[in-house]
């Protein structure tokens, strides 16, 4: 009889992870590639070679796709480069996206139209792509988006970043719903404030620094493996009776 940590275990599959160039996304790759997972990473950036090396140094195998989620152009060529190279798709990671600072009063519509392209737009349009390839498979799968602690507060000068994380929350429990009959779970993690790119600003500025610090009862701000347990814990067979649900990997930040 196999035991519960056999249910974590992730050999044989096959997971596409978005933005996996850096970061969270790098992070998350590398721990699905810890538990047993091959990884296509799909990046803005011509190479992905840390991730490549992190990867491989796991004995899995990484490809590496080159694509602008801007537009949803490239879903379809993401999706059959996947499967061409290792026969199927089981696991998706939808990790890409931007931010845009600036006070809403002076927000212009291409700060607007950029990030929920990528953010919001492409997220559905990769999951649909995918969901479409776990049911032609017939073997269910996972899909696991990013969302954030904006899609719970409204946060402040990043109008289209809040409405396109809030969107992500909303349709992964819309999609749950649909797909759930086939066999596919889709959920998100939202990241607490995590030491990236992204937060380079909030971090350069040590009063507001120290008062985000000061709220995050962990006392410290996230690590890109720190979501590690969260998303190997979704993309395995442990979560398959976990549906449309949005897990906080914040330090304790919306309990407080």
């Amino acid at each position: 009889m196999s035991g519960i940590l056999d249910a974590f275990k992730l050999e044989g599959k096959v997971a596409i992870v978005t933005g996996s160039e850096r970061g969270l996304g790098r992070g998350m790759a590398v721990a699905l590639a810890q538990a047993g997972a091959d990884i296509v990473g799909v990046t803005y950036t011509p190479d992905a070679a840390e991730t490549q090396a992190a990867v491989e140094a796991t004995g899995r195998k990484y490809l590496h796709i080159q694509a602008n989620l801007l537009s949803i152009e490239p879903v379809e060529q993401v999706v059959k480069t996947a499967v061409e190279a290792f026969g199927h798709v089981d696991i998706l990671v939808n990790n890409a996206g931007i931010i845009m600072r600036n006070d809403s009063i002076d927000f212009t519509e291409k700060e607007w139209d950029d990030v929920m392209n990528i953010n919001l737009k492409t997220v559905f349009f990769m999951c649909q792509g995918v969901a479409r390839q776990f049911i032609k498979q017939g073997t269910g799968g996972k899909i696991v988006n990013v969302a954030s602690m904006l899609s719970f507060q409204g946060g402040i000068r990043v109008p289209s970043y809040t409405a396109s994380k809030s969107g992500v929350k909303g349709i992964t429990m819309l999609m749950a719903n649909e797909w759930a009959k086939h066999g596919v779970n889709v959920n998100a993690i939202a990241p607490g404030y995590m030491a990236t790119d992204n937060t380079a600003q909030l971090r350069a500025d040590e009063a507001r620094s120290n008062e985000i610090l000061g709220r995050i009862p962990a006392g410290r701000w996230g690590l890109p493996e720190d979501l590690g347990g969260a998303v190997v814990f979704l993309a395995s067979k442990a979560a398959d009776y976990v549906n449309g649900y949005t897990i906080a990997v914040d330090g304790g930040w919306l309990a407080r």
